[in-house]
């Protein structure tokens, strides 16, 4: 039974959307104070569940999330209202934010706005790497085989980004059947093909983003990389740099950062393609499968999974900053690569300052006349 109207529930995570700056960190603790804390919809233990249950699914967690406590807090119905609040408003306002980067001609105070902000990417993706490296570690069976698949997700995602998706799915099918073979499991899991050309081109590379990306947040960097750029010539190096920019500082989701992809490669309809590609897959995770996460927290095969995929995903995160420190074209962007690297990783600065201050300084060479790309 509902516990709260359509209404309640649009406004409340409509307003985790519009405030959600930070990533899946913010987002959780947004949903958990709204949900267990404020209002009591959720028991903790049932939070934390749910927490545990949409880690052990590819795509974006923390929108997987908001979707499965709007489910409980207003049913089916609450579910769509809710994932559609949290995820449209950061969706509206990277379009916009698209529309002004990647136009013909931007006024050059936005050229080094992006140029700064795109130099420091290369450095929140390595701070997201680390982070997730001790709990990885902790989970871990066999530390050679975390290593191994650890390094397999970074050097693929250094030199061969778009196949990082078969890898994180190699990665999790090695382990589950090593696991199995040692009389733990008995369970094998599909393994996904990949698409064809033009906006089909497009639909795949968003697929993969929302439903084979383990581990959410950077990995989707390294799967969009090389088609978005190299392959089909949708964004240049600095575009790039700038629509993953964009996605950090924008509140919502990381992974609106397709939706400039999809914007590049076909304009406002592909932008708003990508995303519902990118996102109806959590939609129907959550849909079809929330009255069963229980088991999934508890399935020995799902864990087994990610006991693989895991470690190579956080090897991709990690490997990812390679391309991206390559694709800056300018000497004083690496000037701000190393003082954001400093901020983040030594000082523990928020990703969201940093790369504001790191456009500051972009915007300050531009109007000095300084070159920008």
């Amino acid at each position: 039974m509902a516990q709260a109207g359509l209404a309640t529930v649009a406004r409340e995570w409509g307003r985790i959307g519009c405030i959600g700056f930070g990533g899946p960190p913010a987002h959780i603790a947004l949903l958990r104070r709204l949900c267990v804390e404020d209002r009591e919809w959720l028991e903790p233990h049932d939070f934390e569940d749910a927490v545990a249950a949409v880690n052990l699914l590819p795509g974006p967690a923390s929108t997987q999330l908001a979707i499965y406590c709007a489910a409980r807090v207003g049913g089916r119905a609450g579910a769509l209202v809710g994932g559609l609040c949290f995820i449209v408003p950061g969706l509206i306002l990277i379009l916009a934010l698209a529309a002004l980067f990647l136009s013909g001609s931007p006024p050059r105070w936005v050229l080094g706005a992006g140029a700064g902000a795109g130099a420091a990417v290369a450095a929140v993706a390595v701070q997201a790497g680390l982070g997730l490296v001790p709990d990885s570690r902790r989970r871990a069976r066999s530390l050679a085989r975390w290593t191994a698949y650890l390094a397999a997700g970074g050097a693929v995602a250094a030199i061969a980004g778009p196949w990082v998706v078969l890898v994180l799915v190699g990665c999790g099918v090695i382990e589950l059947v090593l696991r199995r073979a040692t009389g733990l499991l008995s369970v094998v899991l599909p393994v996904a093909a990949a698409g064809g050309g033009g906006l089909l081109s497009l639909v795949w590379v968003a697929f993969k983003v929302g439903a084979l990306s383990y581990g959410g947040g950077f990995v989707i960097i390294p799967l969009m990389q090389g088609d978005a750029v190299t392959r089909y010539h949708w964004l240049t190096s600095a575009q790039f740099l700038n629509a993953v920019a964009l996605g950090q500082v924008t509140p919502g989701p990381v992974v609106h950062t397709v939706a400039v992809v999809g914007y590049g490669a076909a304009g406002l309809g592909g932008g708003l393609l990508a995303a519902l590609v990118a996102f109806s897959p959590s939609f129907a995770f959550v849909l079809v499968g929330a009255d069963r996460f229980d088991r999934l927290r508890t399935s020995l095969a799902a864990r087994a999974f990610l006991g693989g995929a895991g470690p190579a995903a956080v090897g991709a995160i990690l490997g990812s900053a390679i391309p991206l420190a390559r694709a800056l074209a300018v000497p004083w962007q690496y000037a701000v690569l190393g003082a954001a690297a400093i901020a983040l990783v030594v000082l523990r600065r928020g990703v969201v300052p940093v790369l504001l201050a790191a456009g500051g300084v972009g915007v300050v060479v531009a109007l000095a006349g300084g070159r920008v790309h």
